[in-house]
């Protein structure tokens, strides 16, 4: 009795020795890796960026934004305190409104001397004043046609004076020169803002901001590999803070300068499709690839080194590692991708699967791992 059990037993395994196999996971790829040249890693970096501050000194008096606030070009994002210039204004359009009535006086005087001098040289034509009488005329004509000139000479110069008052009134409301994202706030309502900030407690800017549609990925390539890159060169790029997602890119620019000290070049890539999850300064990845990503080659498929699979009379398995067993379990194979093989059914992403030895094994055998990832 006991004869037939221990023969039961060894048919099934149970008292053979364990064997000593080595394990892989079961990934997921993207199909991109099967034709990318070349790897880079940089950060994401805005090419158009600004430290918004003021032409003239005054106290920060209000401020309408904050990180993370969308302003458009020429919107007001900040006011100085303004009543001298206020008044500065107030003063020039006075005198500007003095100079036009000054004007409209003189206009008014040349027409009189106008007239009485046309009368007096008719009447001097025909002898009947005096030639000094006709003289007075002409003289007074003559005052107050320059009289006019002045006048508008005057009016000119209070016009740039206005112009100018108002300048300096507009160099009051601090507005976003283009489209753009609030990254920092540099300032808060009550601080003194400079142009130059040397002051004490000072500040040169109110806010820095950031046209998030100029965002590109500065990535630093070794010299050696420069040949496998060119302008309008598709790529990937992947975001530490997104992992799971791949941004579709494009080699834009070719700094033509090395960095000695790490004989690195850098290689500025444009992101094709915008994303608000981007952020400037976000350290990234960067695959150059051969040619562009297919709709469908966008997605991560599973995958499994070629080596776990083994295929008997035309049936794929694997043997999916259960504690200290081997079970086997069928799968559905697609194509490589690189050096992995595609699986679409039997197993998953993170699941254990012996490498090899596969020919010591059968369903339900007894091992011991030394993990391979």
């Amino acid at each position: 009795m006991v004869a037939v059990i221990l023969t039961i037993l060894a048919a099934k395994g149970v008292l053979a020795p364990r064997v000593e196999v080595e394990v892989a996971t079961v990934s997921q790829i993207y199909p991109s890796q099967a034709f990318t040249l070349l790897n880079a890693s940089g950060y994401v970096v805005a090419q158009r960026k600004a430290a918004v501050a003021s032409k003239t000194t005054a106290q920060l008096e209000w401020l309408g934004v904050e990180e993370g606030s969308r302003v458009q070009q020429g919107q007001i994002i900040a006011r100085l305190e303004n009543k001298d210039a206020t008044a500065f204004r107030g003063q020039a359009t006075a005198n500007l409104n003095n100079a036009r009535a000054v004007l409209e006086q003189a206009k008014a005087e040349l027409h009189d001397a106008s007239l009485s001098f046309n009368r007096q040289k008719e009447l001097v034509n025909q002898g009947v004043v005096a030639r000094a009488d006709f003289d007075v005329a002409e003289a007074r004509f003559k005052r107050a046609k320059a009289g006019v000139a002045a006048a508008e000479a005057n009016i000119a110069a209070l016009s740039s004076a206005l112009r100018g008052a108002e300048a300096q009134l507009g160099y009051t409301l601090i507005r976003a020169p283009f489209n753009a994202v609030v990254l920092t706030k540099d300032a808060d309502v009550g601080d003194i803002v400079t142009p130059l900030g040397a002051a004490a407690n000072a500040k040169a800017a109110v806010v820095t901001i950031a046209d998030m549609d100029s965002l590109q990925v500065e990535a630093d390539v070794s010299e050696s590999n420069l040949g496998k890159i060119k302008v309008g060169q598709p790529c990937e790029i992947t975001l530490d803070a997104l992992p799971d997602v791949r941004f579709r890119g494009v080699t834009h620019t070719i700094v033509p300068t090395a960095d000695r000290s790490k004989a690195t070049v850098m290689v500025k890539v444009k992101f094709v499709d915008q994303d608000r999850r981007i952020l400037p300064e976000m350290s990234a990845k960067v695959a150059f690839l051969e040619r562009p990503v297919k709709p469908e080659e966008q997605r991560p498929v599973t995958a499994v080194n070629p080596q776990a699979v083994l295929d008997r009379e035309g049936v794929k398995s694997v043997f999916l590692v259960k504690g200290d067993k081997a079970i086997k379990t069928a799968v559905t194979t697609g194509p490589r991708v690189g050096d992995m093989l595609q699986v679409t059914s039997g197993v998953k992403a993170g699941d254990k699967i012996v490498l090899r030895p596969l020919d010591k094994l059968r369903d339900g055998s007894g091992i011991k791992t030394a993990e391979k990832q």
